[in-house]
């Protein structure tokens, strides 16, 4: 199948698709971290390019709900998120899963299908992270651990924080790949 990782410049969820002998990509506007097929690029050009599954990362500054004591200074900003989110959750491709943390994007659009946390998939961190699915099933946890810590929100502040809290945990890569492997 050919796979796109949208919004990715790690590598992680390409790769994993990519060991399951997929035709996988990631697109960013940032070069890709790792070796693979990467496309430094805007999403939103390549949305038609005849994608089987997509796999998206929409950036979550201007939507979490984390930020939102400083919503009302930043309104246009916001719209140009809540546009982005909804370009990717109505593309035309197949099978769709867009993820973000807790967020407007509850009240904007739907809730979401399904809320994740790494430590069902392996990982002993706590970090919500919300799924809106179209025509993909619910993760199965795979690997359910003790040991919730809340590693990613205590990340201290540094030019890379924002990168250290966006990577996705290889556990839930690995799902991903694994239970949405057709």
């Amino acid at each position: 199948m050919k796979i796109l990782i949208a919004c990715e410049f790690s590598g992680i969820v390409r790769d994993a698709f990519k060991s399951k002998g997929h035709n996988a990509w990631s697109c960013d506007l940032l070069p890709s971290e790792s070796e693979g097929k990467h496309i430094q690029d805007g999403v939103l050009n390549i949305l038609d390019d005849g994608w089987d599954i997509m796999i998206a990362f929409p950036p979550c500054t201007h939507l979490a709900v984390s930020g939102a004591r400083w919503f009302k200074d930043k309104q246009k900003e916001q719209k140009k998120a809540i546009d982005f989110f909804m370009a990717l959750v109505n593309a035309h491709i197949p099978r769709i899963c867009v993820e973000n943390p807790i967020s407007i994007m509850s009240t904007r659009y739907r809730k979401p299908d399904q809320i994740i946390q790494p430590w069902m998939f392996g990982h002993g961190e706590t970090k919500a992270t919300c799924l809106w699915l179209n025509g993909l099933p619910k993760l199965q946890p795979t690997s359910i651990v003790e040991g919730r810590d809340n590693r990613v929100h205590r990340e201290p502040p540094s030019k890379q924080r924002w990168k250290n809290r966006s990577r996705t945990y290889q556990g839930i890569a690995g799902a991903m790949a694994t239970q949405w492997n057709f």
